[in-house]
């Protein structure tokens, strides 16, 4: 698979291997590479690269169980899943969770969640068009 044309997000981490599990349960993603301190993961339309937080920042950086939301960014990626039902359950079992109720967008059903790092993201799941 060519990674030329495809949408994608890169995301540090300070797990990556759970992180990788994690996203590949959750939106079914496939591993298409790794590299020590790198993993990419993709799907047809998406590519999803995981960097490894540099050791000397990362052993700065406590994750707590539950994971605490990190919503300060300036950008939140979406995935559509088959079910966000289904989705919200397999990240709960790994750790991370779906954050409110959906809501609905122009063919869509979207819910904010959280890995099990906290980082925060959006599952979307088709639903008939608003009118």
């Amino acid at each position: 698979m060519s990674a030329r044309g495809q949408a994608g997000v890169v995301l540090y981490v300070k797990d990556i291997e759970r992180v990788a599990q994690f996203y590949a349960q959750v939106l079914g993603l496939q591993e298409q590479n790794r590299l020590p301190g790198w993993v990419a993961l993709a799907s047809a339309a998406f590519q999803l690269e995981l960097h490894a937080i540099p050791a000397e920042i990362a052993e700065r950086i406590h994750i707590s169980t539950p994971p605490q939301r990190r919503e300060n960014a300036a950008l939140k990626f979406f995935v559509t899943v088959p079910s966000l039902a289904d989705a919200g359950a397999i990240a709960d079992s790994l750790g991370g969770a779906l954050l409110q109720d959906a809501w609905a967008g122009p063919g869509f059903r979207a819910c904010n969640a959280m890995d099990c790092e906290g980082n925060v993201f959006q599952l979307r799941e088709d639903a008939p068009a608003l009118v």
